[in-house]
């Protein structure tokens, strides 16, 4: 989770496409969101599940505060990641309630 904020951070869509699976790329327009005028200012992990040595499959609640448009947000979001050939990539999220 912290790799791909950084990614965000210095607009690095190359690692933003790279860490999601190969079924879910064409979904994902890296490019177009590091065209984006966000300022991103801080990163909150609020939890973790799973995601140890042995799993497969992790969880990372994070808040990702920005500056955008002269305006203070967040982007609050429970991540799914699943781990293919030793590598974890980023699947979905959700808003938590």
């Amino acid at each position: 989770m912290r790799s791909r904020y950084c990614a965000f951070v210095f607009d690095n869509a190359a690692y933003l496409a790279d860490t999601v699976p190969a079924e879910n790329a064409g979904n994902y327009d890296a490019k177009s969101i590091t065209r984006q005028k966000t300022q991103w200012t801080g990163l909150e992990i609020v939890s973790t599940e799973a995601g140890g040595l042995f799993d497969q499959t992790g969880y990372v609640e994070f808040i990702a505060r920005f500056h955008e448009k002269g305006r203070d947000g967040a982007h609050h979001e429970k991540s799914r990641f699943i781990r293919q050939n030793g590598k974890w990539l980023y699947v979905d999220g959700e808003f938590p309630g």
